[in-house]
């Protein structure tokens, strides 16, 4: 069964560019969200497996999102993943105390390490 996702970024061309990689990868991209509030709307509507949220959302922290996320309802059985063009050394406490399950670096974005991450043990 293909993983189901949600894509939450502040960049209209990540988004579409992510959505378009992930979904020739076999990745169900169910939505794409640009906010903290689009993106907890979205996963209380459309319940998708694993959640990509960008660590720097404009104005928003993706550590904010992933807290109000981790919270929402259609969150059971949802995870958080982050991503950033930042390496993870730069975010590496922060990622720890985050509910977030991961960290993907945008570049290593893939099919294959989104599976790779789902089928990790939490």
């Amino acid at each position: 069964m293909a993983v189901r996702s949600l894509i939450v970024d502040d960049n209209a061309h990540f988004l579409a560019s992510a959505r378009d990689l992930l979904e020739r990868e076999g990745i169900v991209v169910v939505g794409v969200a640009s906010n903290g509030a689009e993106a907890v709307r979205l996963v209380d509507e459309l319940r998708p497996d694993i959640t990509l949220v960008d660590i720097d959302l404009g104005e928003e922290s993706g550590f904010d999102v992933a807290r109000q996320l981790a919270g929402a309802p259609g969150h059971d059985g949802s995870e958080v993943i982050l991503i950033s063009t930042y390496p993870e050394s730069d975010f590496a406490d922060l990622i720890a105390a985050s509910p977030a399950k991961a960290f993907l670096a945008k570049a290593d974005l893939s099919g294959r390490a989104i599976e790779e991450l789902v089928e990790r043990p939490g």
